[in-house]
């Protein structure tokens, strides 16, 4: 038999926040600055959703610790530079439906591979903190996403089973994260993958906006 879900746990860039020109921007910068070879846009934003070191481990494999620590170096002081010119934007019915999810008394969290500070600055900017018992970061555990660490530190904390909590998610590693604490997961195909990738990820549903996440849960 299939519980209820009580918790729901989100992924924050290409979930619930358009990311995608921010980190594009600053990966680019930061790249140049370094001099390292180009990496096109399509390359950059396969790395979504991963810590920032294991992006850039990805994307210059041949690089040893020092230069990987370079690029994330200088990732992190153009972020800084230009956050308040780069501050993301909810995607298209975000803000009613947690509102909705609030008012229906679900429980809601993130998870996030974002440092624990622009993750809390982005939520705080956004006004949507107040929706979250928890919001981790990827200083907040030892393994990131795909790792089911994220999640299964939140079931703890909040203590949950894994059955009655729901992962969402817009790339392949969400879904790897939620299916390996034993949770469903919801993929969604307006951030970074597509339909597709999520499916062959093993998401429970692919949904195209924000809102059918509703339906789902009914």
């Amino acid at each position: 038999m299939i519980m209820q879900p009580e918790l729901i746990i989100f992924d924050f860039d290409g979930t619930l926040a358009d990311t995608t020109a921010t980190i594009l921007a600053t990966y680019q910068g930061a790249i140049k600055e370094v001099g390292a070879a180009p990496r096109t846009d399509a390359e950059c934003q396969a790395t979504i959703g991963l810590p920032l070191k294991e992006g850039f481990m990805q994307l210059y494999p041949e690089f040893g610790e020092d230069e990987i620590d370079r690029c994330v170096n200088t990732y992190r002081k153009i972020f800084i530079a230009n956050k308040s010119k780069l501050i993301p934007k909810l995607y298209p019915g975000v803000m009613d439906t947690l509102e909705e999810f609030h008012r229906r008394g679900y429980e809601m969290s993130v998870a996030s591979s974002r440092s624990r500070w622009s993750l809390l600055e982005f939520c705080d900017d956004n006004k949507i903190s107040h929706f979250f018992k928890l919001i981790l970061g990827a200083d907040d555990v030892t393994h990131a996403k795909p790792d089911p660490e994220p999640v299964l530190k939140t079931l703890e904390i909040l203590k949950k089973k894994p059955e009655a909590a729901v992962v969402v998610g817009d790339m392949p590693v969400d879904i790897a994260m939620g299916r390996g604490a034993g949770c469903r997961t919801v993929g969604v195909t307006y951030g970074n993958s597509c339909r597709e990738q999520l499916e062959a990820a093993g998401a429970d549903k692919v949904i195209d906006a924000f809102p059918e996440l509703l339906n789902f849960l009914e």
